[in-house]
């Protein structure tokens, strides 16, 4: 028996069941929930080492925390491809006797996603530019995590220019503003990675509010209706599966991104949601669940 923080990789090694406790009741898994629900899985007081104590396993992702020898480290978060913090599957298959299973679901993520790489490779278009930023008091900044990027060039796309003297602005600063509208100006895509503790009513009209720019009319990315958010799936709105299902299965993410890059019209997005087309968050329930979960959940793979 054991604990998990994350359980996206739980369901695609078959081994949900072995999953007997969690540090939260916001996870945004539909089958977790339907067992937590169903009284299958109980809630953790993550500070009661005693508690913890009669598990296998606590895989934890805070690896500054007081540990004991149960704990495992689990960080696919550090790392610096899509692709590796898939491939922390295999650590937990060791622990849940699944290294074939393991190895058999990466391998299957892996090579899907090679497909929508070379796809992306054989455009001759242009490559949009892509700007990931967030927003926290009064302060605008641009990713600088290394994963996200990557998505960027996989998909297709360039991202901001690195040689961007400030990787921050401070929109009561008019100098700083200048800058950053500037900046903007030339960007065909923008990724808004700003918090907000409730996704559903985060839109164009926040976004605009919190840029603080009377004149957008250079946006291109507002006039094409290119501004998008990694916020659609949502627990309770604080789980967000893009820390879950989106670490597990990368394909699905550059799936996405061809298509917010690339857009055809013809295909849903699992993880991005356009608020410039006012499009809403999808809202994850237990009645979702409507798979066996005895059994391990294939990785969903890409026509390409």
């Amino acid at each position: 028996m054991h604990v998990q923080v994350r359980n996206s990789h739980n369901l695609l090694l078959g081994v949900l069941q072995s999953l007997k406790g969690i540090t939260s009741g916001s996870v945004a898994s539909q089958c977790v929930l339907k067992l937590y629900e169903a009284g299958k899985i109980g809630i953790i007081n993550k500070s009661e080492t005693q508690e913890l104590a009669q598990y296998g396993a606590h895989f934890i992702t805070n690896t500054d925390q007081p540990q004991s020898c149960n704990f495992a480290s689990f960080v696919p978060y550090g790392e610096d491809t899509p692709l590796q913090r898939a491939e922390w599957i295999k650590f937990l298959g060791v622990f849940a006797n699944a290294e074939t299973r393991a190895n058999q679901v990466y391998n299957a993520v892996r090579e899907n996603y090679q497909c929508l790489l070379n796809l992306a490779k054989s455009r001759t278009s242009f490559k949009p530019t892509v700007a990931w930023m967030q927003y926290d008091n009064g302060i605008w900044s641009f990713t600088t995590e290394k994963y996200k990027l990557k998505y960027v060039e996989d998909a297709g796309g360039e991202n901001v220019d690195a040689s961007i003297n400030k990787i921050t602005y401070n929109i009561s600063n008019p100098e700083d503003l200048d800058e950053l509208h500037a900046i903007l100006c030339t960007v065909d895509v923008v990724i808004d990675e700003t918090f907000s503790s409730d996704p559903a009513v985060y839109n164009t009209s926040t976004f605009l509010q919190n840029i603080n720019v009377e004149d957008h009319s250079c946006f291109a990315f507002l006039s094409n209706q290119c501004l998008w958010r990694y916020d659609k799936r949502i627990q309770n709105s604080t789980a967000l599966d893009w820390y879950n299902g989106a670490v597990s299965q990368p394909q699905l993410v550059l799936a996405d991104f061809i298509e917010v890059l690339f857009p055809t019209g013809n295909s849903t997005t699992t993880y991005f949601r356009n608020i410039a087309k006012d499009e809403g968050v999808v809202q994850i329930t237990s009645e979702m669940c409507d798979r066996d979960v005895s059994l391990a959940m294939e990785p969903a793979i890409t026509v390409c």
